[in-house]
């Protein structure tokens, strides 16, 4: 199992979420947790700004940014759509 930790900007992001959302979020991050999954979850590495971090889908348009800090701890940097990428 991989733990998560959360960056206090992924985490001011996460709150002004609706509810909704922010619990469909929770969900896919608890699926994260094992590697096994992170095919299903469309896990992929960044390039450019966002070099050495990955991102996954929570929904069609609302994206979560994280890094691996060693192969069993990720923190996840940003939550939110596209615009995160520019």
């Amino acid at each position: 199992m991989i733990q998560i930790s959360f960056k206090a900007s992924f985490l001011r992001q996460l709150n002004k979420l609706e509810k909704a959302l922010a619990e469909e979020a929770l969900e896919k991050i608890e699926i994260l947790k094992d590697r096994e999954n992170h095919k299903k979850l469309k896990v992929h590495k960044l390039h450019g700004g966002f070099s050495g971090c990955f991102s996954f889908s929570v929904n069609y348009r609302t994206r979560i940014i994280f890094e691996y800090l060693s192969d069993k701890e990720i923190a996840l940097l940003y939550i939110g759509d596209h615009d995160l990428y520019e």
